[in-house]
């Protein structure tokens, strides 16, 4: 507790320094092809939720070392001269390393330089990290006509390289600002680490992979943390929602976060999906010696083991020893 306690003041402290260093980033874009022509200016709540249950995803769930839990927030306001990520594009190496290890420093550092040289971000915003797989966090930001986009992305803690997030989510729609958006998001793959499995080792893709969104059949593989082939699509692990503010940003206080207890716990046990899980058993071991008196019929046996325990009503495990009669090798 006490590196896991020294880790979050270092990070807590690293993005203070990070966004005072940033701040807001205003300007205007280079290429003006941006239709909106709402007022100049609108403040957004955005609050992250994670649904990311053990009843919904019940493979492999991480209950220890580390549990389900989020990473920090990172997001940005800005035009469409600046992309964060792009589902089927190569993830950047400041997002390679958010996505990999939740180092920030290096995406931050991307977005100042779109903010400096392109002139294409207006805000960048954080919010706290959420210390178990379902919980909320929130934070504030600024959008601005021409700078009407907003992206952000959270990693999935633990994973090789898998996070979610929102790409260039328009807030404005013509003369007008949206008053609520809300989106339910599913893992991707930031296509920089082979690894299929939450807790797997550091396994470079090599050539890199593009970003691309997990579903329940892909990776095919059966080893996959995601992989549900009952399933045609994998339920939402996570939902965002923005929602204008009318009053004055000094007004807007965001919900508080308690991480020492559970009372950002989400109580959503009736709609919270239960995704069936079939067991899992390995192959059969080889046969067993033929055992028993000479001049009769003997017996052998074959043994395998559980993988994975079915949960949710999948189905259950099967027969996990076979014998069959035989004639004994040896006998006396």
């Amino acid at each position: 507790m006490g590196t896991q306690t020294l880790a979050t003041t270092l990070g807590t402290a690293l993005w203070a320094l990070l966004l005072a260093t940033l701040g807001s980033v205003a300007g205007q874009p280079l290429r003006g092809d941006s239709m909106c022509t709402a007022r100049p200016l609108a403040k957004y709540s955005i609050t992250f939720t994670g649904k990311w249950s053990q009843t919904a995803f019940p493979k492999q769930y991480p209950l220890f070392r580390p549990p389900a839990q989020w990473s920090s927030l990172l997001g940005a306001a800005h035009s469409s001269d600046y992309s964060m990520w792009r589902e089927s594009q190569y993830a950047s190496n400041g997002l390679r390393d958010f996505a990999e290890r939740g180092e920030a420093w290096a995406l931050m550092k991307e977005i100042e330089a779109a903010g400096e040289k392109l002139q294409s971000v207006h805000e960048v915003f954080s919010a706290p990290a959420v210390p178990s797989g379902t919980g909320q966090t929130s934070t504030e930001f600024e959008a601005h006509a021409r700078h009407s986009l907003v992206s952000f992305v959270v990693r999935i803690v633990p994973s090789p390289d898998w996070f979610v997030g929102v790409d260039s989510l328009d807030l404005c729609d013509g003369n007008r600002w949206r008053e609520q958006v809300s989106v339910d998001l599913y893992p991707h793959d930031a296509g920089t680490d082979s690894g299929f499995t939450f807790s797997s080792p550091n396994f470079a893709t090599i050539p890199q992979d593009t970003v691309t969104q997990i579903t329940s059949s892909s990776p095919s593989h059966p080893a996959n943390s995601f992989y549900y082939p009952r399933l045609k699509a994998l339920p939402p692990i996570a939902r965002v929602t923005l929602v204008r503010l009318r009053q004055s940003p000094r007004a807007y206080v965001p919900p508080a976060i308690d991480l020492a207890g559970r009372s950002n716990e989400i109580v959503d046990s009736l709609s919270a999906p239960e995704t069936p899980l079939d067991c899992e058993v390995s192959l059969w071991s080889s046969w067993g010696l033929c055992g028993g008196p000479c001049g009769k019929l003997g017996a052998k046996t074959r043994t395998r083991y559980v993988r994975v325990q079915p949960a949710n009503h999948g189905a259950p495990c099967p027969e996990l020893e076979e014998e069959v009669e035989c004639i004994p090798d040896n006998c006396v």
